[in-house]
């Protein structure tokens, strides 16, 4: 056994499981907070990026798509992850700082790169405060959630 083989993440951790945890655990705690800060009609907003400004007037099943939409980028952004650790070892080794990180990352990408290109358009100026409060949460509910469900199903 080399000393490289030591090292590299074990391939008996299941992919599915680990993308469906972190999806489920970061998008609960990540709609959570946006519901807290935003109000509860953050899935329709969510769905508006995808269907356009009506859909802020839609009704229950635009609502269910939104909340379907969010669940479906955060196991999208968690399968990325899970898809780079099995290559980058060090995301799986250091969970905290890679995944405050990662967590940066999927704010930053977000903001600047989904959001404009959306149905919305959304986009600047920002608030400096906004920015900050942006990566702040998600670096906490979706970055290190992400990083260690897949550190968990890792091993």
């Amino acid at each position: 056994m080399s000393g490289d083989s030591a090292r590299r993440p074990s391939e008996n951790g299941s992919a599915l499981s680990a993308i469906a945890a972190g999806g489920l655990i970061a998008g609960s705690l990540d709609l959570t907070q946006a519901s807290i800060l935003f109000g509860v009609k953050v899935p329709l907003v969510i769905a508006a990026g995808l269907l356009g400004p009506q859909a802020l007037q839609g009704g229950a099943g635009t609502y269910i798509l939104g909340v379907c939409l969010h669940f479906f980028i955060a196991c999208s952004a968690t399968a990325i992850f899970y898809g780079a650790s099995r290559r980058l070892v060090f995301l799986i080794e250091h969970p905290l700082v890679c995944g405050l990180f990662y967590g940066m990352a999927v704010e930053l990408v977000m903001s600047y790169v989904v959001l404009p290109l959306s149905a919305l358009h959304a986009k600047g100026p920002y608030e400096l405060h906004d920015v900050l409060l942006g990566l702040l949460v998600h670096m906490v509910v979706v970055g290190v959630p992400i990083s260690f469900s897949v550190r968990w199903f890792s091993r």
